[in-house]
């Protein structure tokens, strides 16, 4: 059998991969190795690895990486303890494939190691853009490194060639949250009041809000003047998740935590899990802050997106979000907007882009399929010759 080894290093890449682990723990031709890493064994993250083991899966390995900083130099020196972890958990697991997400420092660790010890790796979601993020270097770096890849829409697939990658290694399967709400039962509205442990308001809104890590300090500047709006919002329910571990996400941490302790319509949760996050979306009017799902996974419930900011620049956008800057007056008008009858309408009429279907079949009948030893060496494809 062929042992797939999966590295997650944050709830979200957990929901996001956990149907794709399903999919290889039933294969009869692959074998599941599980390492978690980064926020997963963090207690000021929720220790999320716990979740994952509740969902019946093992962990081969558990890779702490995260250090007391968030500031640029200890991020850095996270990526190094990182490399060391994953040395020494490769040369142990042994596996025929590597198979990472996204674009954060805990998988450039990760991809770092495999690249050295001749391991071969599969990408999920290259080739997309976020111009505000040094996670955009990241996710580049990370196609160089990679073997196969798998991207959620056309656009994507062209870029990751662009970059490079023999087209026939690139495979377009559409993306993996909204497969995942494809195959989910959500949570009926008193069922997720009663998992929170909250009353539902006539207007409800799910806040999450991440550093924008290209720029210098702006952090406590952004979030302070996305609070001065939501302050206003006495007749609506607000519903805050955590940030990520990335650079200055703690000053947010606690700018949230001391606007919650002082507004009763506030609610903040490190962790809300797939089923809590995706149903808390499906219970809302809007979702509103900088982050990816806003624009990959929240069109497929027609629901309002109210992207704040560079964060998301670049990045593929259905009719159904609502970009503004990060002030105040701005952020007020684009909730104001997202309530009219005018956005209403756009919303009904709306498309999601990345909205394909069957992304973890695909992916996992693909890696069955592939045959490891002719990966690892690469040519580079020269677009010049298409």
């Amino acid at each position: 059998m062929k042992k797939i080894c999966v590295v997650t290093g944050t709830r979200a890449e957990y929901g996001l991969l956990q149907n794709v682990m399903s999919r290889i723990n039933s294969s009869s031709a692959l074998e599941l190795q599980l390492i978690v890493t980064g926020m997963h064994l963090s207690p000021e993250f929720g220790l999320t690895f716990k979740e994952i083991e509740k969902d019946g899966f093992d962990i081969n390995k558990k890779i702490d990486i995260i250090l007391s900083s968030d500031s640029p130099s200890g991020v850095t020196k996270s990526i190094g303890v990182g490399i060391l972890g994953f040395a020494d958990a490769l040369e142990s697991l042994k596996p025929d494939l590597m198979l990472v997400l996204g674009d954060r420092y805990e998988i450039f660790a990760a991809s770092t190691a495999a690249m050295i010890s001749r391991t071969p790796i599969a990408h999920l979601h290259g080739g997309e853009l976020t111009e505000g993020l040094i996670d955009e270097s990241i996710r580049h770096s990370i196609t160089k490194m990679s073997h196969l890849h798998f991207v959620a829409t056309e656009k994507y697939r062209k870029r990751v060639i662009q970059l490079g990658e023999e087209p026939d290694r690139v495979f377009n399967v559409g993306a993996l949250g909204v497969d995942n709400i494809k195959n989910i039962e959500l949570l009926n509205k008193e069922d997720f009041e009663k998992s929170l442990n909250i009353k539902l308001m006539d207007k409800n809104l799910l806040v999450t809000f991440h550093p924008v890590t290209l720029e210098d300090n702006t952090s406590e500047h952004q979030t302070k003047e996305l609070l001065y709006a939501l302050n206003e919002l006495d007749d609506t329910s607000l519903i805050f998740t955590m940030p990520n571990s990335d650079t200055d996400g703690r000053i947010i941490f606690k700018l949230i935590e001391n606007f919650v302790s002082t507004h009763k319509n506030a609610h903040v949760y490190t962790s809300l899990g797939k089923l809590r996050y995706l149903s808390a979306i499906a219970h809302v009017d809007a979702v509103i802050g900088n982050s990816s799902s806003g624009l990959i996974e929240v069109p497929s419930f027609k629901k309002a997106t109210i992207n704040i900011g560079d964060r998301q620049r670049g990045r593929i956008k259905g009719n159904s979000v609502i970009d503004c800057s990060p002030n105040k007056n701005s952020i007020k008008q684009a909730i104001e907007y997202s309530y009219s009858n005018e956005f209403k309408e756009i919303i009904l009429n709306s498309e999601n882009p990345y909205e394909k279907g069957g992304a973890s079949r695909s992916i996992v009948e693909i890696i069955e399929k592939s045959s490891f030893k002719d990966l690892i060496k690469k040519k580079f494809f020269d677009i010049g010759t298409i």
